[in-house]
């Protein structure tokens, strides 16, 4: 049994034993959950009803699973498994391979396996991280190699050869990676929470339709705002560059260097058409300008012919400001309302259509530059946590790595 026993790279003070292998269904009890059918005739609302547990219960952060959207009959428990709390399920299906831990009674369907550790071989917290590592997965993609659909099954799971430490080791090893769970927990919902204040923001800083002045404004601006079609902010750039930065437009992040988006550039090598973009100007993608695909350019370069170019008239807009606007839910209605074509695979927005679009504008350059600066000021902070988030993510898949075998 000598090749069967190994070590992780990095461990925890005081446990230096090896690592025992065994083949994972000799530890634990697995089976499939099962679903009454049709389902629908034991959906119930009575307070009787058994936790009916769905992919959609599971929390996009934490591993517990708390709370149900369903209850289904009890005459269902015979068709379905019923679980408990401290045992853990794996999905099997839409999140290939994901484990949580289940914190209530209820009943799974055939889209989970239960996991049972029936002989007290494991920490809960470590076995459920040990789980979701490269390692397991790996082994998951391997068996299921050939098969027509990425599904796990029971023997699947079960035949996968998993490595284990002392209870002790693994109670240490399941409260560090806790630890850093909550960490991630609390900075999502720092990122989240931004979000949300932008979000909000957008909808108040800016006139609504009928309306003549913001919900909130900056003290020393009183005047009414303006109504004014694009075509009087903005007008289109044509210049041909065949050279210079290239530049993509994406709908979460606006204007990117194509360079930063790690994507290997497969346009044409004759970018005679490519247009010139200048700092300053917004630029949107012509086909899919109502999904938010627009941004302002913080530096020059070039897009593809497909982009269209808006050049500022910068004594009436401060083009930053307006590319805000152009995030709103009720401006990329307004877009989508104006688009044409016959289907929506050829739908576009071309600048004659674009420039016919009415908006409201303050009169002041000053509250644009107000209103652009406030909003940048949260995107950087939305950047700067969502950073500290990736590194937190970054540590935890590392000590993954390096603290299973």
């Amino acid at each position: 049994m000598g090749d069967n026993k190994r070590k992780p790279d990095i461990r925890f003070q005081g446990f230096t034993d090896d690592w025992e292998q065994r083949k994972f269904s000799d530890l634990v009890l697995i089976e499939r959950g099962g679903s009454p059918r049709p389902i629908d005739d034991y959906i119930t609302d009575l307070p009787d009803g058994l936790n009916w547990v769905k992919i959609g219960d599971a929390p996009s952060q934490g591993r517990y699973i708390t709370k149900t959207a369903e209850k289904i009959k009890p005459e269902g428990l015979s068709k379905t498994r019923q679980v408990q709390p401290g045992d853990l399920i794996l999905s099997n299906s839409m999140s290939f391979g994901k484990p949580y831990i289940m914190g209530i009674n209820g009943c799974i369907h055939d889209g989970w396996l239960l996991i049972r550790d029936t002989q007290n071989r494991f920490d809960l917290k470590f076995l459920c991280h040990m789980l979701g590592t490269d390692q397991m997965l790996n082994q998951y993609r391997m068996f299921a190699a050939g098969s027509t659909v990425n599904n796990l099954n029971k023997e699947l799971v079960g035949n996968t050869t998993v490595s284990l430490p002392s209870v002790g080791e693994q109670r240490v090893i399941g409260e560090y990676l806790e630890s850093v769970d909550d960490l991630i927990t609390l900075q999502q919902r720092k990122c989240d929470k931004l979000v949300n204040v932008k979000k909000s923001m957008l909808e108040k800083m800016f006139a609504r339709e009928g309306a003549k002045v913001p919900e909130i404004r900056f003290e020393g601006f009183t005047d009414d705002w303006e109504q004014r079609k694009l075509g009087e902010c903005f007008t289109e750039r044509k210049d041909s560059m065949p050279e210079g930065e290239l530049i993509s437009v994406t709908i979460g992040e606006g204007i990117k260097k194509f360079s930063e988006l790690g994507r290997h550039d497969n346009s044409n090598d004759d970018k005679s058409k490519y247009k010139k973009v200048c700092v300053g100007d917004i630029a949107y993608n012509s086909m899919r300008m109502w999904q938010g695909a627009s941004g302002y350019s913080p530096y020059e370069g070039i897009v593809s012919p497909a982009y269209t170019v808006l050049s500022p008239i910068t004594d009436v807009v401060d083009s930053k400001c307006i590319s805000y606007l152009f995030k709103r839910s009720d401006m990329t209605h307004v877009f989508q309302m104006n688009f044409q074509g016959i289907t929506s695979d050829n739908w576009n927005l071309k600048y004659p259509a674009l420039s016919e679009i009415e908006i409201m504008v303050s009169p002041y350059l000053a509250e644009q530059h107000k209103i652009a600066a406030y909003l940048s000021r949260i995107d950087n902070l939305i950047t700067l946590q969502q950073r500290k988030l990736e590194k937190l993510k970054n540590i935890k898949k590392s000590m993954l790595e390096k603290m299973f075998v």
